[in-house]
């Protein structure tokens, strides 16, 4: 009796430290807070990272590369800069860039999240008026 419970414990610890372990990038998902915006200089642009498995807010995470270009309508060379701004709730990450003409922009964000070794990486897709 007390080897199956001691078997039964390995394995259920043994289980838990597979789903730990299996826990990655690919578990985070960034999007858009305001998906369409209006064409500018000094454009606050904010996203938001999510652990998809909870569904909840990322909080702290280190984005570490930003870049916001045309690539969705063919000019991934129309690149703005872009500069961290303040968090003004938890999980979402907010940016200054300029969006000069109307069209789709698209924000690749690289970031390290505590406790995950990966890089979690994503790109949205935003959309200015004029």
């Amino acid at each position: 009796m007390l080897s199956t419970f001691s078997t039964a414990a390995v394995a259920a610890t043994l289980s838990l430290a597979t789903s730990v372990a299996l826990a990655g990038a690919g578990d985070y998902a960034f999007e858009p807070v305001t998906p369409e915006m209006k064409k500018g200089d000094d454009v606050t642009l904010a996203v938001r990272l999510t652990n998809k498995q909870t569904g909840k807010p990322v909080s702290d995470a280190v984005i570490f590369k930003t870049r916001v270009d045309m690539a969705p309508d063919g000019m991934a060379e129309m690149e703005s800069a872009v500069a961290p701004l303040p968090s003004k709730e938890p999980g979402v990450y907010a940016f200054k860039t300029d969006l000069p003409m109307a069209g789709r922009y698209q924000v690749t964000l690289s970031a390290k999240v505590q406790g995950e070794a990966e890089t979690v990486t994503g790109k949205v897709i935003v959309k200015a008026t004029k």
